[in-house]
């Protein structure tokens, strides 16, 4: 018979040991993103793959929040985070770092994102857009990949952070020790 684990049984670190844990090299962006939900999803995420931090641009809300504990689930608590009130700046101070910026989009210059390998020698930022609108278009000249993810149904687009979960999951394949 199948049983489940208990969480003392799943042998995770605590917030203290997590905020000292080795990250990933990779930070997401959310470029106006609306959704408090979104948000919260972002970050739970984000911990679950050990992402260096996240960046929240523009006018998408910040922690703390009721609705975006929901869905983080305390890791607004463990995931480093800052604000950008515009995503250009945020872009060009993770350049003058050395950072790749990646944005998650559909342009005529976007890779599959199963064909994009990441490498270890990097730094990432990967951007995710508004909810409706996508990257802001001002920013657009400040990205060095686009990647796109396949999709075979009607719609032409996934929620914002079930995206942010896939290109999450593909970079911790690549990045993970």
């Amino acid at each position: 018979m199948v049983k489940k684990l208990k969480l003392e049984e799943l042998g995770r670190m605590d917030a203290e040991a997590y905020r000292d844990a080795e990250k990933l090299p990779v930070v997401i962006l959310a470029d106006n993103i609306r959704s408090m939900h979104n948000v919260g999803a972002i970050f739970r995420t984000a911990d679950a793959f050990r992402m260096e931090s996240v960046a929240l641009c523009g006018y998408t809300p910040v922690p703390p929040h009721r609705e975006i504990h929901k869905a983080a689930l305390g890791a607004t608590e463990t995931v480093a985070w800052a604000h950008w009130p515009q995503v250009t700046a945020a872009l060009h101070h993770y350049k003058d770092l050395g950072y790749r910026i990646v944005g998650i989009e559909q342009t005529d210059s976007s890779v599959i994102l199963q064909s994009y390998v990441p490498r270890g020698t990097e730094k990432y930022v990967l951007v995710l857009g508004n909810e409706v609108d996508g990257l802001s278009e001002e920013a657009l000249p400040l990205y060095d990949d686009f990647l796109e993810i396949p999709q075979a149904g009607t719609k032409h687009s996934l929620n914002v952070s079930v995206c942010a979960g896939i290109v999450m999951w593909q970079f911790f394949q690549h990045l993970q020790k």
